[in-house]
């Protein structure tokens, strides 16, 4: 009844675990993409004050001026010299997802060769698949306690005649963040074939290495190449259920997906974007707060992990993501689905991420730090591991 190419896209199985777990109140969740702290209260007044000075009404397809001003200001100041990324590169939208929903709309034709870098949140290839376009999947690999990419093995996957290279750096699931010079190197490959290049930066500002922002090409590109940038108020911010986000791209392919934002949502609320600019504005404390909690968080995890007998885990670079392998995880849905079921341990399945992930799972360590510690000894108890705090 559905149109041919959904019928090969999988049902959510971070859901299915979650679904499993209903009816449980002694459960510890670490599924989800996302903290357990609420949102500022300073982003949430912002949004507040909008909604009762009256601000619920339709707004330009591409955001209002000043949220698209602010973040303009705000890429200029972390990535390009002053006044290089103008309002006329960049629309507001109703979420990071939305934005990535857009260009897959907007770029890609049934048989187009789509290279992704996986495992990867699987909206990242399910998107161009919806649109019928061929996914060729470009997988990290776990070598010496890190994850990597052969650089060589995308720059085959992406020859000439391919429509598009997504890259999601920091990754999610793995915590994979790309070299300044692989992203220089893949830069220079799209740009001598014709090939758009996306970035989904969801994660850029939460790096642990010291940096404010993962490596990347934004301050290189010209204002009329083909480069799209992908991101969100969701994950740097706190502000997952806001779903707001936003896309820089060249100026022609801005004017055009303001009609299909139009065909899409219409626009994001105006009190949502409201909120955005106060994020933007008033937000470097929150960011670096937040990057000092996940890198202590993450410490603690691997510190409480690698130890496990049968464990793998390599420590992220980036994001909020623990993806370590299990010995005799053979099937990952299920190994989640017993955690949920013998010690109420909330984990995403390695396989939910696609086939590379099989034999892993995804631990979100945004979490309180307590939390964390009760997760690890329910998994060391569930390993057979006494998993007393050390």
């Amino acid at each position: 009844m559905l149109r041919r190419s959904l019928d090969p896209l999988p049902a959510s199985q971070i859901r299915e675990v979650a679904n499993a777990a209903i009816g449980r109140d002694d459960l510890l969740k670490f599924w989800f993409g996302e903290g357990d702290l609420p949102t500022p209260a300073f982003i949430r007044e912002a949004a507040k004050a909008a909604l009762d000075r009256g601000e619920t009404f339709y707004n330009h397809n591409l955001g209002i001026v000043e949220l698209r001003e602010a973040i303009a200001g705000y890429l200029n100041r972390l990535h390009a010299p002053a006044a290089a990324i103008g309002t006329d590169r960049i629309a507001a939208t109703s979420s990071g997802v939305s934005a990535l929903s857009l260009v897959a709309q907007s770029l890609f034709d049934p048989g187009d060769r789509v290279a992704i870098v996986t495992p990867v949140w699987p909206n990242v290839t399910a998107q161009p698949a919806i649109m019928g376009a061929q996914v060729v999947r470009v997988p990290l690999a776990c070598r010496a306690g890190r994850w990597t990419l052969d650089l060589q093995r995308l720059l085959d996957a992406a020859p000439a005649g391919t429509r598009a290279v997504i890259v999601n750096s920091p990754n999610n699931p793995t915590g994979w963040v790309m070299p300044q010079d692989d992203w220089n190197a893949l830069l220079a490959h799209c740009r001598r074939h014709g090939i758009w290049l996306i970035a989904d930066d969801a994660y850029e500002r939460l790096v642990f290495d010291g940096s404010s922002h993962a490596p990347g090409v934004l301050a290189r590109i010209d204002p009329d190449e083909r480069f799209i940038s992908v991101n969100t108020f969701s994950k740097a911010w706190t502000m997952t259920g806001f779903r707001l986000g936003w896309l820089v791209a060249p100026r022609r392919f801005v004017a055009e997906v303001a009609k299909m934002v139009e065909f899409n949502t219409s626009c994001a609320p105006t009190f949502l974007q409201r909120a955005g600019i106060a994020a933007i504005e008033g937000g470097d404390t929150l960011i670096a707060e937040t990057r000092a909690r996940l890198q202590g968080s993450r410490d603690a995890l691997v510190r409480r992990l690698a130890p496990l007998p049968g464990v793998e885990c390599a420590p992220p670079d980036g994001a909020m993501y623990l993806f370590f392998r299990v010995a005799g995880c053979a099937d990952s849905l299920d190994f989640a689905k017993r955690l949920v079921a013998e010690v109420g341990l909330g984990l995403a399945p390695g396989a939910a991420f696609g086939p590379e992930g099989e034999g892993c799972l995804r631990w979100c360590f945004a979490a309180q730090r307590r939390l964390v510690d009760d997760g690890a000894a329910r998994l060391a108890r569930f390993l057979g591991q006494p998993g007393e705090p050390r």
